[in-house]
């Protein structure tokens, strides 16, 4: 069992007029030889826009894009004929596939902060598509499926799924027992355990080849689950 704590404050920071985005992986000039990818995972993005602004339309291939706003409103546009308005709570899966032209922006009524994942695909060359879904997720509810068996929405990466957690200060959670699992804070804290630091917003803890793994809030907090078979 490896057990391996990625701070946010270590991630590679990329500022642009309106715009803030935290790198969790090597991207664009930022090169580490060792944070390239987990599993499929090939890129971990933490962004923050302000009010109108954002990413203005550009292509992609290849990739399964995964979004999850955490606050404020994305705005969503795509060449599949996809428009919408992502909410904080809500999930989207654009699947690049073959090749799509996207943007997004925060919306008018203020800025946004929004997770995004790319995963590299079984098949790259599919056709691209576009589907969101929300999910209730409150203190006590547990792992609450977004992405993958059982789920509202689906990814073209077998063995991959994502999970959303809401708990409460003192509440406790096992993660999934997975060859690979990356967690990560998108609010709130983490106490100390048995094999990790405490953790804060920002931080992503990543577990390989490990069984289920307990971890306990410290304050109400938000974590996205993701498990790779």
């Amino acid at each position: 069992m490896n057990v391996e704590i990625r701070r946010g404050t270590d991630r590679f920071l990329e500022r642009e007029p309106g715009r803030l985005s935290r790198h969790g992986f090597s991207f664009g000039p930022h090169l580490d030889p060792d944070r390239l990818s987990f599993g499929p995972m090939v890129c971990h993005d933490d962004h923050v826009l302000g009010r109108g602004t954002g990413f203005e339309e550009h292509p992609h291939e290849g990739l399964e894009i995964i979004t999850w706003v955490v606050s404020g409103a994305v705005v969503h546009r795509d060449a599949t004929g996809a428009e919408e308005t992502l909410a904080a709570g809500d999930c989207a899966v654009l699947s690049a596939g073959a090749g799509v032209r996207h943007a997004e922006v925060a919306g008018p009524d203020g800025p946004a902060r929004f997770v995004q994942v790319w995963l590299r695909p079984d098949d790259p060359d599919a056709p691209p598509g576009y589907a969101r879904a929300s999910v209730a997720a409150g203190p006590g509810a547990g792992l609450v499926r977004l992405v993958g068996p059982g789920g509202p929405l689906t990814v073209g990466v077998a063995g991959a799924s994502l999970d959303v957690v809401r708990l409460g200060a003192g509440e406790t959670v096992a993660l999934p027992a997975a060859p690979r699992v990356h967690a990560f804070l998108t609010t709130g804290a983490l106490l100390r355990s048995s094999l990790a630091e405490p953790l804060s917003a920002g931080d992503a803890l990543c577990v390989s080849d490990g069984p289920s793994y307990e971890v306990t809030a410290g304050v109400p907090t938000e974590i996205l689950v993701w498990s790779f078979g």
